[in-house]
């Protein structure tokens, strides 16, 4: 299964995975927030999912798929290289990650990889990974700067996520802190380029 917004792209990867006489495109979606349901109709052995999709990101419905499909094998493709994302990505139970620019005879390794229960990780990144801090960000003051990401003001954070505004603001405050942030929409840009959110 394929889930990428870029039809070009998804056109390209198809065109290549359907090259190996061992392997066959069962479904495509180009929205994160379908890949669930494509999944539980279409029952693919891997999944080949984007990150940056509309509706859902793609390793927030990795893990969604994780949790509700176990049996889907996920490899992440993606155009960026945060090591945040490889993190969020080995969370989620993804088996494979790797980066589109990578030479196109890997993606069919990856494939057969992940097919097989086997992890199969961009080398680079890994090691960009290991010289990395980790995440400061609880997994609350994560789910504030996502829903603060939206542009929703602190009350409706709060209606959100069932907290009270006090609440919220002493998360995006911890938040701001331990990133070193000027502001919410710092503490956001600094998480999201660290591949946080």
């Amino acid at each position: 299964m394929l889930a990428e917004d870029q039809h070009l792209v998804r056109g390209a990867l198809l065109a290549l995975i359907e090259l190996e006489p061992d392997m066959q495109v069962v479904a495509q979606t180009d929205r994160g927030d379908a890949i669930v349901d494509t999944a539980r109709r279409a029952r693919p052995d891997v999944a080949v999912l984007d990150i940056d999709l509309p509706g859902t990101d793609g390793l927030s419905a990795a893990a969604q798929l994780h949790e509700e499909h176990p049996e889907v094998r996920v490899l992440i493709l993606t155009g960026l290289g945060q090591p945040g994302h490889l993190r969020r990505a080995l969370d989620s139970g993804v088996g494979g990650f790797m980066r589109k620019n990578a030479p196109s005879e890997e993606l069919a390794d990856a494939i057969r990889r992940v097919a097989g229960g086997q992890r199969f990780l961009d080398a680079r990144l890994v090691a960009e990974v290991l010289q990395t801090d980790s995440d400061p960000l609880t997994q609350r003051e994560r789910e504030v700067l996502r829903v603060a990401a939206d542009g929703a003001a602190t009350e409706d954070i709060a209606a959100t996520l069932f907290l009270s505004p006090a609440t919220v603001r002493n998360y995006l405050s911890n938040a701001m802190t331990k990133l070193g942030a000027r502001n919410r929409i710092d503490a956001i840009r600094i998480a999201r380029e660290a591949g946080w959110l």
